[in-house]
């Protein structure tokens, strides 16, 4: 019921900046969280970084410093701005979003977008 794009993923070299952006669309709707993960071949899904009712972040110990999260409510659009990129950043970055309805609550992932840091 909940849909998430997500774009701009692609490669950079060490020290580049990318930003992601993951728009949600519905209706009906609250949002509680949006947030970003990734996952590299072979590694379980890590939290990258979340944003809690459009005010409290919260960040992996590994992007801290180097990565902001950001959400324009007005269109429902969460970003992550990542720079200092480091090779182990490479991964495909989710979306996700934590959403209720008439008090029913439930999750919606992005489609992935690769994000390749290499020399």
């Amino acid at each position: 019921q909940v849909q998430l794009v997500e774009s701009g993923g692609g490669l950079v070299q060490p020290g580049g900046s990318l930003r992601l952006s993951c728009a949600a669309s519905g209706s009906g709707f609250s949002i509680e969280a949006m947030g970003w993960y990734r996952q590299a071949p072979g590694k379980q899904r890590e939290l990258v970084a979340r944003i809690i009712n459009g005010r409290s972040t919260l960040y992996a110990d590994s992007v801290k410093g180097r990565f902001t999260i950001s959400r324009e409510n007005a269109r429902n659009t969460v970003y992550l701005q990542m720079n200092s990129l480091k090779p182990e950043d490479t991964a495909v970055y989710y979306c996700n979003i934590n959403w209720s309805i008439l008090n029913r609550g439930d999750t919606s992932w992005g489609q992935g977008t690769q994000v390749t840091v290499s020399s």
